[in-house]
């Protein structure tokens, strides 16, 4: 078990959980993850994962989260987030052609 004082108070159970598997995917900077994946590995539901991904968009200065496609199930780009609690876009090619 997590203990709860690593974290704000402002994090559920859940985006903890997703906070610490994101730490662990976050390779060369970014990763992309389907929503369907991160709940097979975490035992949640898609629904659970992208609401709570969505939240911590928004919420979470670690990580930078953004829907990046859809198709058979959400696509996120995830990166490093700012220090300062505030995040920043950035825009990454898919592939140069």
């Amino acid at each position: 078990m997590i203990p709860k004082s690593r974290f704000s108070t402002k994090y559920n159970e859940n985006q903890i959980t997703l906070i610490n598997y994101l730490k662990s995917q976050l390779h060369n900077g970014r990763c992309f993850l389907k929503s369907k994946y991160i709940a097979k590995e975490l035992g949640l539901s898609s629904k659970e994962v992208g609401t709570n991904m969505a939240i911590l968009s928004e919420i979470c200065p670690e990580f930078t989260i953004e829907r990046y496609s859809y198709s058979n199930s959400t696509t996120w780009l995830v990166t490093p987030g700012n220090t300062q609690g505030f995040q920043r876009k950035m825009d990454y090619p898919v592939a140069s052609v």
